[in-house]
């Protein structure tokens, strides 16, 4: 492979695009796919065409374009494009397109070239919500997942018409980092893993207008979901006053308070493989909370007296470890020894592994993420370093680099303990 733009390796990327209104979308997502380097063969079911022509496809890309298997027979491109692609992702993919893929139907080029792909494939649906939760396609998704395939979640939202739920295709930007994800490596250990991942920094109101709060961005909660999802789990997010685009595939919970994220985490950790507590939640809250907004006098105005929030990670801990000890002998009883990996973020300032190493047996996490924070350290930034504390008394050290980069350390050792 040759080098592209950005650093990344030239591949050879096949991007089906079916007939639904979100086709237009992926016109931007061919454009981040050239623009990194990356060669793309772009084949459109026929009626995908109705949308977007051919005329347009050949000029993003610089390749030729076809729906059928008749043409340049010589080639025999209903082989040769499969088994020659790096990755081969459908975006939109329809109920239609999922139904023939998961069933083995060859009848157009795109479905007779995922046949042959003998590479990573991703499928972005796209559908109306009541398409998308209909039996037929949410066993047919089941069945591209069990055969090695990435089924993203689509995203929540407008549809056509008046019409609002889940089935909007995810924004493109996101896609790509998926796929971008996969051609760096895939792994599927998290496949047919749910994972809870908390993000963000919540917030504690002092009145209408004003709150307590932290300056954490969210950019690594993000990351661990968005790697999550290129390694074949199903990921909620919980997401606290976040303003970034959602990772493509992940469920997303959104909330605002310490208390409100408790419930959101503890609920969605009920049945799930590993919690992942990076969102920086406020260890206070105000006592009372004005319902008008409190007016500047000459006065000196009332303290603000505090009061403890909810402990999430202690409590996911301690629940965990409640049920370990009432099903030790019957770990097929509802509500068995889940979550079976807890991980803990710290940000320290000082005295960064004592305190880390202290949080870590005061919560019951299985691993604990210590990172030191300060200006242009860990919050807003791109990239981070991090000391990955273990139960057991290790250390892993994850030098400064992309949040992704230490997202995946932090998922190759919850693997392993899922293992």
């Amino acid at each position: 492979m040759a080098s592209g733009k950005h650093g990344e390796s030239m591949t050879s990327v096949v991007l089906g695009v079916s007939a639904g209104i979100a086709v237009y979308k992926s016109c931007e997502l061919l454009r981040l796919f050239t623009e990194s380097g990356h060669d793309v063969r772009v084949v459109p079911t026929r009626d995908a065409l109705r949308f977007v022509g051919e005329p347009t496809w050949a000029a993003l890309s610089g390749n030729p374009v076809t729906t059928e298997v008749w043409q340049s027979v010589h080639e025999v491109p209903h082989v040769r494009i499969g088994k020659a692609a790096d990755l081969v992702v459908v975006a939109p993919a329809t109920a239609d397109v999922l139904a023939r893929a998961a069933h083995g139907i060859a009848d157009d080029l795109l479905t007779n070239t995922l046949l042959t792909a003998r590479c990573p494939v991703v499928f972005a649906p796209a559908m109306h919500t009541e398409m998308w939760e209909h039996p037929a396609t949410r066993a047919n998704v089941a069945t591209l997942r069990e055969r090695g395939a990435i089924v993203i979640e689509p995203a929540v939202g407008r549809l056509t018409g008046a019409d609002s739920g889940p089935g909007r295709l995810p924004d493109p930007a996101e896609i790509f980092e998926v796929c971008r994800r996969v051609l760096t490596g895939r792994r599927e250990d998290l496949a047919g893993r749910h994972v809870v991942v908390s993000a963000g920094g919540t917030r504690e109101a002092i009145d209408p207008v004003r709150f307590i709060g932290n300056r954490s961005s969210g950019l690594q909660g993000y990351a661990l979901a968005r790697t999550a999802v290129a390694r074949g789990a199903e990921v909620t997010l919980v997401a606290a006053n976040v303003t970034l685009p959602d990772p493509a595939g992940a469920k997303i919970v959104r909330v605002e308070s310490a208390r409100q994220m408790r419930d959101a985490v503890l609920a969605a950790a009920e049945h799930a493989d590993a919690v992942v507590m990076a969102a920086a939640v406020a260890d206070f809250r105000p006592v009372r909370q004005s319902d008008t907004k409190i007016k500047k006098s000459s006065a000196e105005p009332d303290p603000i007296h505090l009061v403890k929030n909810p402990d999430i990670l202690a409590e996911l801990g301690e629940i965990r470890r409640a049920r370990r000890e009432a099903y030790a002998h019957d770990a097929e009883r509802p509500g068995g020894p889940y979550p079976r990996v807890i991980v803990g973020f710290a940000a320290e300032t000082d005295d960064v592994l004592a305190n880390g190493r202290a949080k870590l047996e005061r919560k019951g996490c299985d691993l604990l993420v210590v990172n030191q924070v300060g200006e242009h350290l860990a919050f807003g930034t791109p990239d981070n370093a991090a000391v990955v504390l273990t139960a057991e008394g290790g250390s892993v050290e994850i030098p400064r680099g992309p949040k992704e980069d230490l997202a995946d350390v932090v998922w190759d050792l919850v693997a392993q303990r899922l293992a």
